[in-house]
């Protein structure tokens, strides 16, 4: 994706913040690198509650992820960049007239306000196996064509242990979706690079025909995130055993 050098750009990425005295070093670092990201100020151009919307909307321009109508499933979608997104792009906010109305579910365990055209469920931890199965009601019977998981645990600092806890992630995840996902759906997911990462992206081809490993764009260079992109889910076949 290009961005156009907006004057307003130039100006965003000169300032220094003020006011910063009292703060913790950690906490002037965030807000200096917020305040020379374009991708922060084009988010507020364009009315995306965070910077995060560009990675799915460069995911969706690489690989054709969306189509009106679609029904999708957001984990841990807190504040709901991705879930505007998918809102848009599956015409679950009813906006294109001439176009199928598409299903967006939302679910995160922070609170969430409302995004137009999408069900969503705050305070809510997709972890529960009773937060899933009231997913699945709300779905009506239908299976989904999209699972999508911008999910990442608290930093411990602690480099394995958090890439531990994103995997654990993952996998609850892609159960889910082997649940609730139609023939030839698709699945994202997000990790942080680590020893494990291999054997998730294994895990995922055996149910998956195609799988990517991409790094948006917009992925900040100090960080070790990546996207599982899988598409063209195979289903489960249940092998019958007999008894001998």
């Amino acid at each position: 994706m290009i961005l156009r050098r907006f004057h307003t750009f130039n100006t965003f990425l000169k300032e220094k913040p003020v006011n910063l005295k009292n703060m913790k070093h950690s906490s002037q670092l965030w807000l200096t690198r917020q305040m020379k990201d374009p991708y922060v100020e084009l988010a507020k151009q364009q009315n995306y509650r965070c910077r995060s919307a560009f990675k799915l909307l460069e995911l969706n321009k690489r690989y054709k992820i969306f189509e009106p109508g679609m029904n999708v499933v957001d984990c841990g979608a807190a504040p709901g960049s991705w879930t505007q997104v998918a809102v848009n792009l599956t015409n679950a906010n009813g906006k294109m007239v001439d176009e199928q109305k598409g299903k967006v579910i939302a679910i995160d365990k922070l609170p969430m306000h409302h995004v137009d055209g999408a069900i969503v469920y705050g305070n809510m931890d997709f972890t529960l196996e009773k937060s899933k199965q009231i997913i699945l009601d709300s779905l009506q019977g239908k299976f989904v064509e999209l699972v999508m998981s911008d999910m990442a645990p608290n930093s411990s600092g602690v480099k394995e242990l958090d890439h531990e806890n994103i995997i654990r992630l993952a996998y609850m995840t892609l159960h889910f979706a082997l649940k609730a996902t139609t023939f030839e759906g698709t699945l994202i997911v997000k990790l942080w690079d680590g020893s494990r990462s291999s054997e998730f992206e294994e895990n995922v081809a055996k149910f998956y025909r195609k799988v990517n490993i991409v790094r948006p764009q917009a992925t900040r260079s100090e960080s070790s995130e990546k996207f599982i992109l899988a598409r063209g889910f195979k289903g489960i076949q249940i092998r019958a055993t007999e008894n001998k």
